[in-house]
């Protein structure tokens, strides 16, 4: 399933090159990513834990980079794992592309997400709206990171990404889900017109 999200940070366009640059970075603002064992260059194993309702998941992988173009600030990474007690697997193709804009810098996300076993009887909505929630908190963790950071403080000190918790996910996925049925409910009725 593709899934694509864009956020924005006030940071200046190389300083969040820069910080995507180091993964471990990048996936410490993920809540509860861990990508600590560089394997080669450019190659690291780590782990996710999300919790969903009364389902825990808990994913050991690898994620490499396949592609990074610093001129066009486009960086392609490939990850994917299994869920420690074999409940199923994911996959992501992720693209991020970075603009200038005033004031800071856009991101656009593009996730080639594949999810087999216990993960993917959520659905396409559910999904979707959970990898929205998520992005939204590793937005606020990426920028208090980059903050640190432009500080010269360890954006460690600003503390890791917690776990996913299925509380705060299911209650934010709930309002989006529960806003698109809405806005749906009330839009305006057009009839068809009969020939």
């Amino acid at each position: 399933m593709l899934i694509s999200q864009s956020f924005e940070v006030k940071q200046p366009i190389d300083a969040v090159w820069k910080f995507f640059d180091d993964i471990p970075q990048v996936a410490a603002s993920i809540p509860g990513a861990n990508l600590s064992k560089e394997v080669t260059k450019d190659k690291y194993e780590g782990g996710v834990v999300v919790s969903a309702g009364p389902v825990k998941l808990e994913f050991d992988g690898v994620a490499e980079v396949k592609s990074r173009d610093n001129a066009k600030r486009i960086l392609v990474l490939d990850a994917s794992g299994s869920d420690k007690k074999g409940r199923g697997a994911a996959s992501v193709l992720l693209t991020a592309s970075l603009n200038q804009i005033p004031g800071g810098t856009k991101v656009d996300l593009s996730m080639d997400l594949t999810i087999s076993g216990a993960a993917a009887n959520y659905g396409r909505g559910l999904v979707a709206d959970v990898t929205a929630v998520l992005v939204n908190t590793a937005t606020i963790n990426m920028e208090a990171r980059m903050d640190a950071i432009s500080k010269g403080l360890d954006p460690n000190s600003v503390g890791g990404a917690k776990a996913a918790s299925g509380l705060s996910i299911g209650i934010n996925a709930f309002k989006r889900a529960t806003g698109r049925v809405l806005a749906r409910f009330f839009l305006p009725y057009k009839p068809v017109a009969r020939r």
